[in-house]
């Protein structure tokens, strides 16, 4: 029996001949001269006039020969497409992932919607933000937030200050040499917060899909290995619109 697979292996093929034989056709059908022939001789008036010999050009493409062997090549194609959409209708699996059945008997067209679904799935999480590891986050019911630990700093002012460098005297005055003092005046009380995702939670996100990606491409496998009735439509088709 003909699986599935082996129909969608060859699909591509069929559909590629199919394509070069209806150009063919196509561009034959479209020189007038392939299609034309003709037939003519020479009489002269009297006896003594010029002989001259028969012409003649041959139809070398005939419109008929030309759609049979266009749907020759076209049953083929319709053929092949039948079975595989027929096919398509009663291939089914389960997809499972360690045992436990995520969705069950789906059809491999879902299957296929749903491979580039988590493949589109997968580059997204794959790129979402993370928090920073360089603080300690912990989770705040309240706000649904991460947030950092509080962290308190010291604010400081620059305060001028007058350094004596030397004492005044009769002669000279004295030598001052101004410089800033940092001062404290206060205290911040820091605490940060982000929405952005653990970086533990991201990664089991990303082993989740990765796990249903090989599960759905198994179930692909295995529904694509359901035995098939080639179906015969392309006589059908071309007896009616062309016989």
């Amino acid at each position: 029996m003909t699986k599935l697979n082996q129909i969608i292996a060859v699909e591509k093929g069929v559909k590629s001949k199919a394509v070069q034989d209806v150009n063919g056709a196509h561009q034959k059908v479209q020189k007038p001269a392939l299609l034309s022939g003709i037939s003519r001789t020479y009489q002269p008036k009297d006896e003594e006039g010029e002989q001259l010999p028969p012409e003649s050009t041959r139809v070398q493409v005939q419109g008929e020969d030309v759609l049979r062997e266009m749907a020759a090549s076209l049953t083929r194609l319709f053929d092949v497409t039948a079975t595989k959409d027929w096919a398509n209708c009663a291939a089914r699996a389960d997809v499972a992932v360690e045992g436990r059945t995520v969705l069950a008997d789906v059809p491999v067209s879902y299957l296929l919607f749903l491979e580039k679904q988590l493949t589109d799935l997968h580059a997204f999480v794959r790129k979402l933000p993370t928090l920073d590891a360089a603080e300690s986050w912990s989770h705040d019911p309240s706000t649904d937030w991460w947030k950092t630990d509080p962290v308190r700093t010291i604010r400081t002012k620059k305060v001028p200050r007058n350094h004596v460098k030397a004492e005044a005297t009769e002669k000279h005055p004295a030598q001052v040499e101004v410089y800033y003092e940092d001062v404290p005046i206060g205290y911040w009380t820091t605490v940060k917060f982000s929405g952005a995702l653990p970086a533990r939670r991201l990664n089991e996100l990303v082993e989740r899909i990765e796990k249903l990606q090989q599960a759905v491409k198994f179930a692909r496998e295995e529904a694509n290995g359901t035995e098939v009735t080639d179906q015969r439509v392309g006589d059908a088709v071309f007896g009616y619109l062309f016989g």
